[in-house]
């Protein structure tokens, strides 16, 4: 599998605190091994538009789409408690 970068993702991902920034470079790294890898969590977040949520850690999530051999990443957030 591969990765590319939606221009929204890289935009989040700069303004995202450093922290955030290197457990998210672990856990793509998780991706491209292993969609079900139990650290990601990943699932499906919208059926219709087919994108999926995983997590970097207990208060930031990033969303993708899955097209070929390709992870197409769209934005990463905090997630809401």
């Amino acid at each position: 599998m591969r990765l590319d970068y939606a221009p929204q993702f890289l935009r989040s991902y700069a303004k995202s605190p450093a922290r955030v920034q290197r457990v998210f470079q672990k856990q793509v790294g998780l991706l491209l091994q292993n969609l079900r890898h139990p650290s990601l969590r990943a699932k499906k977040y919208d059926e219709a538009r087919d994108i999926w949520q995983a997590r970097v850690n207990g208060g930031w999530r990033f969303y993708f789409q899955i097209r070929g051999d390709t992870y197409y990443l769209l934005n990463i957030t905090p997630h809401p408690k």
